[in-house]
């Protein structure tokens, strides 16, 4: 049983009031209960007013969940090395704000699968979220993301054929895969991913920050 939603060191004074409350919301507590790892909530709110640039992920995973920071994990190395920055550029909200379609992470089902991120979680806070973020580059990494922020005709096809289309939104947008490394598989059959996007995100976000 995972259950650190008491334990909260990643609040600090940097963090909006906006931020805080997400913090302390509550609203899926019954539905992590009933998951497989019977989890309490933990929402990873990492955002604050005048971040450059804007990473959209799906839902934290259990070691996010653990560390009480986003991408604190495998995914977030190959992230970062995507996105060319170090750990203190990342992590630093005045520049880097962090806001997935759900703030906790949601739990496994009976398969030990992620479960998907809980909707009620976008509903409640995503709005709000959005109004205080003026970002220059947005990276939505997989497909919730991408459908919420780019529309279902903009995302026609899935994740793959949305990133193949990353020159239509550049460079404000980039649609990107998920960097954990269960897709390993998919950027060997897609080359052309770390080849010509990763460059660009690369050099985008060098300008920007």
């Amino acid at each position: 049983m995972v259950d650190r939603g008491a334990s909260r060191p990643y609040l600090n004074p940097a963090m909006t009031e906006l931020a805080r409350r997400i913090s302390d919301c509550r609203l899926c507590a019954d539905r992590f209960a009933a998951t497989a790892t019977r989890h309490a909530p933990r929402p990873v709110a990492w955002f604050a007013p005048g971040a450059k640039v804007l990473v959209v992920g799906q839902a934290p995973g259990l070691r996010v969940h653990e560390a009480g920071r986003p991408f604190a994990d495998r995914s977030g190395e190959r992230l970062r090395d995507w996105m060319g920055v170090d750990e203190a550029t990342f992590y630093d909200r005045s520049r880097i704000a962090v806001v997935p379609m759900a703030f906790c992470f949601p739990g496994y089902d009976g398969h030990g699968s992620d479960l998907p991120p809980p909707r009620l979680c976008a509903a409640t806070w995503r709005t709000e979220v959005m109004a205080t973020l003026a970002p220059e580059v947005t990276l939505l990494i997989g497909g919730h993301a991408q459908v919420w922020h780019m529309g279902r005709a903009a995302t026609a096809g899935g994740v793959r054929a949305t990133v193949a289309r990353w020159r239509d939104h550049a460079p404000a947008v980039f649609p990107l895969p998920h960097p954990s490394w269960r897709n390993t598989a998919w950027l060997q059959r897609n080359p052309w991913f770390e080849a010509e996007v990763v460059p660009a995100i690369r050099a985008r976000l060098e300008e920007v920050l």
